[in-house]
């Protein structure tokens, strides 16, 4: 098993032993159950899809009702898909809890980023801004983004004004300073992408 499902919780910090101090992000991790279980031969790859978190069922489209009620598992509101690695097998209804990690692992955590409205480029990609003395009129706006005569256009990718966050961002490689598997909570150092209460994926490091 490759992941777990979750929930941001908040930011703190932990003291080491040498007194430093590590800032940590708390994610209530689990307990999540296997809603699907997918295998080479009739899907193409292995996975898992697993459900996190209850809901009230009519609260729930009839076809994810089914899906649950197929399942025989309570309807849940975050669901999202797992690969596995090696030859474990998996059930349906089976409870995944946080066994999978250790302290000092690596993992990548996955997460809607928080939306900030319709910026400016100099919010959005960090422009320096035009002149701001000598009766300079253009300070925050995009001044000149075309080319010259060749090829006369504003070049594909060209960075603009525009909406900003509230998109799926992985931030990887992060350390578990703390496995708690009694009340469910991994402690990673650093910052994760969303606001406290959103749903995260925790997965494995891919890159460590």
């Amino acid at each position: 098993m490759l992941g777990i499902l979750g929930q941001k919780a908040g930011m703190s910090q932990i003291f080491k032993e040498d007194g430093k101090c590590i800032p940590v992000t708390s994610i209530i991790a689990g307990p999540c159950y296997v809603v699907q279980v997918k295998e080479k031969d009739k899907e193409g790859y292995r996975a898992v899809q697993l459900g996190y978190l209850d809901k009230k069922e009519k609260r729930t489209t009839k076809a994810l009702a089914g899906h649950f009620k197929k399942a025989n598992v309570a309807a849940k509101k975050f669901v999202r898909e797992i690969r596995i690695d090696g030859d474990d097998q998996f059930e349906i209804g089976q409870i995944i809890a946080l066994d999978m990690f250790k302290e000092g692992d690596f993992v990548d955590v996955t997460g809607m980023s928080i939306g900030k409205g319709f910026q400016g480029g100099m919010k959005r990609y960090g422009w320096s801004g035009g002149p701001r003395t000598h009766g300079g009129m253009n300070h925050r706006g995009p001044g000149s983004v075309g080319t010259n005569t060749t090829p006369g256009r504003i070049l594909r990718g060209h960075g603009l004004p525009g909406h900003m966050g509230n998109r799926k961002t992985t931030v990887q490689n992060l350390e578990l300073i703390k496995v708690d598997k009694e009340n469910n909570i991994l402690m990673v150092k650093g910052a994760i992408p969303g606001h406290k209460g959103c749903y995260v994926e925790v997965r494995k490091a891919k890159k460590k």
